[in-house]
């Protein structure tokens, strides 16, 4: 049975972009006028309370990942209400994310966004709606890595690469283990600029051993450090790079024995990314993983400059409120 909650008079609007742009500031972000959609069967409609802005949703804008369409709205994570759609989960809180959300489909940078009724998940007890909102695509990839990679065992080393950004960030807290602070065990934190030589740093850190899990999270600015820290039979887990074509040892990596894992969070629609959050949820309403506190909040009129600031590098964690 499918039932419509009644209509907010909450003036609704979703960003739009209609055309690939070559920098943000020739890119046309417009808000505009949104009504309630009514769902097709087997949908719900989700009210968006706040959707992150990551990395990808700002790169889709321009172009630069070639599976966009369009026009259409941009975001691929969020945390809402549900006003229409199957009964059961009107006026629920929940939260989600998806590969296709804002990249092949219209995304949850608007005040309304329709998904398939499968990928409905309730928002974990205990956090925010702008924490739910920021949760989707660093911790589902974090996750979807160790997951394709056996995730690590009791008594291995983890090696992340790049754990400044938030993909790193979260694997980081997803590895196994009570949570201490920022993370699930013992952490070293071997800053780069320091240490030239990342690999010998990390074996001078395991008795000589290296890590059995690399995460590098960057890609081929680390690619020779990783490599060099992998101990036999250890395995790397790949999400981006800045350049395709690296320097490849094949001796070294048969004679290690060692497991390269490639991850596009792009496949994994909002469907399938559930299976990523069920498996965390437990973790949320424990404390055992920690959402990432919001540093700054954004209307849809300020977009562009919530745009800019995660393209600028920024670490913090940028949330619409639509």
């Amino acid at each position: 049975m499918s039932v419509a909650a009644m209509h907010t008079t909450h003036t609704s609007r979703a960003l739009r972009v209609s055309e690939k742009a070559a920098n943000l500031d020739a890119l046309r972000l417009e808000a505009a006028p949104q009504s309630e959609p009514t769902p097709p069967p087997g949908h719900a409609v989700v009210r968006v309370a706040a959707a992150a802005v990551n990395p990808s949703d700002v790169k889709a804008t321009l172009g630069i990942m070639p599976q966009a369409v369009w026009p259409r709205t941009p975001g691929r994570d969020f945390a809402g209400t549900v006003v229409s759609g199957p009964s059961e989960w009107i006026g629920r809180e929940v939260y989600g994310s998806g590969g296709d959300v804002g990249i092949t489909r219209d995304g949850s940078h608007a005040r309304y966004l329709v998904l398939p009724e499968e990928a409905l998940r309730a928002k974990p007890k205990g956090i925010s709606m702008d924490e739910a909102g920021a949760v989707g695509v660093p911790f589902v990839t974090a996750h979807e890595g160790f997951r394709r990679s056996g995730m690590p065992q009791a008594g291995q080393t983890v090696l992340v690469l790049g754990a400044n950004g938030k993909v790193g960030q979260a694997a980081v807290q997803r590895h196994a283990g009570p949570f201490e602070g920022f993370a699930n065990g013992p952490v070293e934190v071997i800053d780069a600029r320091h240490h030239t030589d990342v690999g010998a740093q990390v074996r001078e850190l395991t008795d000589g051993r290296g890590a059995h899990v690399v995460y590098n999270t960057v890609g081929s600015a680390y690619f020779e450090a990783a490599n060099k820290a992998m101990a036999k039979g250890a395995t790397q887990i790949f999400i981006a790079t800045h350049e395709r074509a690296v320097p490849f040892d094949i001796f070294a990596f048969y004679r290690g024995m060692h497991t390269f894992v490639g991850i596009d969070s792009l496949a994994m629609d909002c469907v399938a990314s559930t299976a990523q959050l069920d498996a965390m949820r437990e973790g949320f309403e424990r404390g055992t993983l920690k959402p990432f506190p919001v540093a700054r909040h954004f209307t849809l009129d300020e977009a562009i400059d919530a745009y800019r600031l995660v393209l600028s590098g920024s670490t913090d964690r940028v949330v619409l409120r639509p």
